[in-house]
């Protein structure tokens, strides 16, 4: 089973900027897209981005939309969330796992908290 590793999390203020990144153990992105997700306080986990492994174009939730850009790198078996104009409302923890989401993929996720 391969596995998800997500970093790059930490504590910025409103308008800030941060770079996720999710690091699978195999090579995983031939054979499923991948997505980010994020589970605020007190909610569900929503799906945030996901892309088409064959170079379709990404599609974001619309709280997100023109301020996070998702990407991958499958020789290195990295997926990335840049996350610009942060806001409070960002605040939660982000996982990567494959569209439809694997309940076994879940890793630890990565802490994202936007507070001024």
């Amino acid at each position: 089973q391969v596995q998800l590793v997500e970093s790059g999390g930490g504590q910025v203020q409103p308008g800030g900027s941060l770079r996720l990144s999710c690091a699978a153990s195999g090579s995983i992105f031939s054979a499923k897209d991948m997505a980010w997700y994020c589970q605020r306080p007190g909610r569900l986990r929503a799906l945030v981005a996901n892309f088409n492994r064959y170079g379709g174009s990404p599609i974001y939730a619309d709280a997100v939309r023109g301020r996070f850009t998702d990407s991958a790198d499958s020789a290195k078996n990295m997926v990335y969330l840049q996350m610009d104009s942060l806001k409070i409302e960002d605040t939660g923890v982000y996982y990567c796992n494959t569209i439809p989401s694997d309940p076994g993929r879940w890793g630890q996720g990565t802490q994202v908290t936007v507070s001024s």
